[in-house]
């Protein structure tokens, strides 16, 4: 008879986000620094909104790994497999700048555009277009009035409905 050593479980996105926030997901020192690019980025929140599975993640409870903050891991999930796509979303989803793979401290802005329902990096000629919500970070802020954001996205967009 064998102990089962680990176990396969299914969190939904806005509790990965909330282990995130917490620190509760942590990396450790041994991890490479953020590799992937902008367009990347934008391919994985798309891939979430599509409903496309995007890998799993792997992590471990153990105290006494070093973090890449110079701290120990005691008490967290150290993250084994998928720091990238954790860096992704804390770069996409929750605003947070990321350190590239030049070590320098970046921000990563992917835009949405609500009727086209399509993803973009934002850039200079969608902050100047009212049809992309710029920023979808903005969405997902805990200050974030949705009622509000939806009405002056249909107000600034004529023909927009707000379902």
């Amino acid at each position: 008879m064998s102990i089962q050593k680990y176990s396969v479980n299914q969190h939904p996105i806005q509790t990965l986000l909330t282990w995130i926030k917490s620190g509760e997901i942590a990396i450790p020192e041994i991890q490479r620094p953020f590799v992937w690019s902008a367009t990347k980025v934008r391919d994985l929140i798309d891939s979430l909104y599509e409903g496309y599975p995007i890998g799993y993640l792997i992590s471990w409870r153990n105290p006494t790994v070093k973090l890449k903050d110079g701290t120990s891991s005691e008490g967290k999930r150290i993250l084994i497999d998928g720091q990238q796509r954790v860096t992704a979303l804390m770069a996409a989803l929750l605003g947070e700048r990321v350190i590239n793979k030049d070590y320098r401290r970046v921000k990563i802005t992917i835009a949405f555009h609500p009727k086209e329902r399509k993803f973009e990096v934002s850039n200079p000629a969608i902050l100047k277009d009212r049809a992309w919500i710029a920023d979808i970070a903005d969405v997902l802020s805990p200050e974030i009035r949705v009622l509000k954001l939806v009405s002056d996205y249909c107000e600034k967009n004529e023909g927009s409905d707000q379902d």
